[in-house]
């Protein structure tokens, strides 16, 4: 991470690592839609920069940031801290075992998907 932050393009990026514990471990699974319960951290990369002729710099050394420290990540992630390029399996990922359920819940309440312009949950099929 230190290695990584050293070669940022920019002096306006971040990399934040979050601890979760307390609370938010002690709720079930599937007691909320977000069903991530387990002790431990969050990292955040926000990458910040104001040059636009900077802007493919500074999204590749994100891109590459990101891929050089998957191998010290779970196989969960925060559905705020997804990007806009994720959907699809990002997506359902996120919600983990929930996602099934809430397709069910979006079928009921908006089967024509009308609430779609965020990290979508597909209604399930009817």
């Amino acid at each position: 991470m230190v290695d990584r932050f050293a070669a940022c393009p920019s002096p306006m990026t971040g990399m934040l690592l979050e601890h979760f514990h307390g609370a938010v471990t002690r709720v079930g699974v599937s007691d909320t839609a977000v069903p991530h319960r387990e002790p431990g951290f969050n990292c955040l990369i926000a990458s910040v920069w104001m040059d636009p002729a900077t802007t493919n710099e500074n999204i590749a050394w994100t891109r590459s940031t990101y891929t050089a420290m998957q191998p010290f990540f779970a196989q969960r992630r925060w559905l705020n801290y997804l990007g806009d390029d994720d959907a699809g399996d990002a997506v359902r990922a996120a919600y983990g075992p929930n996602y099934s359920r809430l397709a069910q819940v979006k079928r009921k309440y908006d089967p024509n998907n009308l609430f779609r312009l965020n990290h979508n949950i597909e209604p399930a099929a009817a």
